[in-house]
């Protein structure tokens, strides 16, 4: 049984419109390929990389708060597109840095792989896509 269940509708593809279940979000979109952003508009990387971002910083503290650390953490997830010679088409990939004060640079890459471990965001793409991970502490413990 799903503890949440959400929705998302996109019309026009890549040079269409995006919009949540509730209108929180309606976003229009456009078409990555000359390296800029069109002004007001997004990408279907972008929202990846910001639902990755929040569902593994999520991850990253309630597994800290489980080992009784106390940390504060920021994570930023670059998600690319990249050639994919199988097929000569394009696949994502996606390497997570994250930020953390309140632990050794040790404890904050213990806490980086259980969270990679545990957060469904990492879990849907493993083994799907390359996925690299990166950990600073702010600390001098």
């Amino acid at each position: 049984m799903p503890i949440l269940t959400t929705a998302a509708t996109a019309q026009g593809g890549r040079s269409g419109h995006v919009r949540s279940a509730d209108d929180l979000i309606q976003l229009d979109l456009a078409m990555p390929g000359d390296g800029q952003e069109p002004e007001g508009k997004t990408n279907p990387e972008q929202l990846f990389a910001s639902g990755y971002a929040a569902c593994f910083d999520g991850a990253y503290g309630l597994i800290a708060k489980k080992a009784g650390k106390e940390v504060e953490s920021k994570t930023t997830a670059h998600v690319s597109l990249e050639k994919d010679q199988e097929d000569d088409g394009v696949k994502l990939s996606v390497k997570l840095v994250v930020e953390v004060t309140g632990v050794s640079q040790e404890e904050a890459e213990d806490l980086l792989e259980k969270a990679h471990n545990f957060c469904p965001y990492s879990k849907a793409t493993r083994g799907n896509i390359d996925v690299a991970l990166e950990v600073k502490s702010q600390n001098k413990l």
